[in-house]
């Protein structure tokens, strides 16, 4: 069988490749241009060089694509509206959705493979009432993935391998190393790959200009102006630090008003929510769940999933009230559901539910 592994440069796609070639198939490795101005720490040469060495190593070509277009346009724009509008954008899944498991996923047809294997950590199941794959978490929960993998459609899933997906990242490196792969102790990044530095809000405003910048007031819980900022993208619900007020207390953004450019920061008590709206929902094998169904659902990649009870309102939204008054809901994310290590579906969190 021929299988297209996407290969980033690191270590995981690096063992996802080894193993596919060790079950036998005809492996084709990718690599993918993304970022146009070659900024930040995506798609360097030295990541195409290491994926190159890697695919020398293991006897298989390896080819890079120019996919900077469609990265623009579905990741890199959006990025950057989201956070004049208020809200924090989540680029991983986006890329997942329109880069990696949409457009790479039909050239790996085109190329006549069955497969795409990537280095995700996360796994593939069997829905036991259907029979179709489900996504499931990772056997290594500190590196769980599936968050920015929910979008994924069944038929998606049935064409792809998560080789990792049963490894610790300790068990991965050990595996590289096992096999003389170059990458076996190469370090990972965790900030956004097209992001030089960990500029957020200087790479917004070189791309959006100065004039679509939405500056404004920080207020306190009554409304009272406490201090002034310069756009609303240097924000995100929850933040502490870079507030740029001094009240005598610790004080956290709560909400976001891009319209009259009002950042409202509070203290750490008043964060609190009861659940939270969210759009642009799709559930697994299109089945949405009985109102009110129990389940967890995480609203960020770090935060632990929280008990919470979901109900659909139509066929793409859902309200989620948490069992317990859950954390600050930061609108932009995803809110991902879960039954056990199953992924029953996720969307977009529109608003909090005070």
């Amino acid at each position: 069988m021929r299988v297209v592994v996407a290969m980033s440069g690191g270590v995981d796609s690096a063992v996802a490749a080894a193993r596919c070639v060790r079950a036998g198939h005809d492996v084709v490795g990718i690599s993918l241009r993304l970022a146009r101005d070659g900024t930040g720490s995506c798609c360097s040469l030295d990541d195409f060089l290491d994926a190159r060495a890697v695919a020398d190593r293991l006897g298989f070509p390896h080819y890079v694509f120019d996919f900077t277009d469609v990265f623009e346009r579905e990741v890199v724009e959006p990025f950057v509206a989201e956070y004049l509008a208020g809200r924090t954008p989540n680029p991983c899944a986006r890329c997942n959705e329109h880069v990696k498991f949409g457009l790479l996923a039909r050239r790996a047809r085109e190329l006549g493979a069955a497969r795409l294997a990537t280095g995700h950590y996360a796994r593939i199941g069997v829905d036991p009432e259907s029979g179709e794959a489900r996504l499931r978490t990772a056997a290594d929960a500190t590196k769980d993935q599936t968050y920015f993998l929910f979008a994924l459609t069944e038929g998606q899933l049935a064409e792809t391998l998560f080789p990792v997906g049963e490894l610790t990242k300790a068990e991965v490196r050990a595996e590289a190393a096992a096999l003389g792969l170059p990458v076996a102790q190469k370090p990972e990044s965790m900030e956004v790959c097209f992001v030089p530095a960990r500029d957020v809000a200087g790479f917004v405003e070189r791309r959006a200009g100065l004039d679509a910048l939405r500056p404004g007031a920080v207020v306190d819980e009554s409304g009272r102006e406490i201090g002034r900022h310069g756009g609303v993208h240097r924000f995100t619900v929850g933040q502490r630090r870079g507030l740029g007020v001094a009240t005598g207390e610790r004080r956290y953004v709560q909400a976001i008003d891009a319209v009259s450019g009002t950042v409202t920061a509070v203290p750490a008590g008043q964060l609190g929510t009861a659940g939270l709206l969210a759009r642009a929902v799709t559930w697994a094998g299109g089945r949405q769940p009985a109102p009110d169904t129990p389940m967890t659902v995480r609203i960020r990649h770090r935060n632990a999933p929280v008990r919470a009870r979901v109900s659909p309102l139509s066929a793409d939204a859902a309200r989620v009230c948490f069992e317990d008054r859950g954390p600050a809901v930061t609108p932009g994310q995803a809110a991902v559901f879960y039954q056990s290590d199953l992924v029953l579906g996720g969307g977009w969190i529109a608003e909090a539910i005070p």
